[in-house]
């Protein structure tokens, strides 16, 4: 089992920049594939970025390519999302979640362990 909680979410203007956290705890988290996703109001949850097991390998959504990058720190347990020159359109839930298979790294069925989600919200 892993728990995962993310935090860093919040209200910032177009063009701004925040941080997001995942922290996890119970099983080491260097033994699954790391992934933000989002969901917007009336929308499906929605892949955002990937980072394999040993952080060497990212994959990112178009929509975000160049503005966010995804990293981890296997010795804090920690993953993050840092999203720069952020848009109204990133305003979402963003959640964490963990898989223990390299496969399908961009669907949601993919992954085993999932955050409670952190608000995004980008002013315009």
């Amino acid at each position: 089992q892993v728990q995962l909680v993310e935090s860093g979410g919040g209200l910032v203007q177009a063009g701004g920049s925040l941080r997001l956290s995942c922290a996890a705890s119970g099983r080491t988290s260097s033994n699954y594939r790391m992934g933000w996703f989002r969901q917007a109001p009336g929308k499906e949850r929605e892949f955002v970025a990937t980072i394999s097991r040993s952080g060497g390998s990212t994959y990112y959504v178009d929509s975000v390519k160049g503005r966010f990058t995804i990293s981890r720190d296997n010795v804090k347990n920690t993953v993050y999302l840092q999203m720069n020159s952020l848009k109204p359109e990133d305003t979402a839930v963003y959640y964490c979640a963990a898989a223990r298979t390299v496969a399908r790294a961009t669907m949601t069925e993919a992954y085993d362990y999932w955050g409670q989600g952190t608000q995004v919200t980008v002013s315009s």
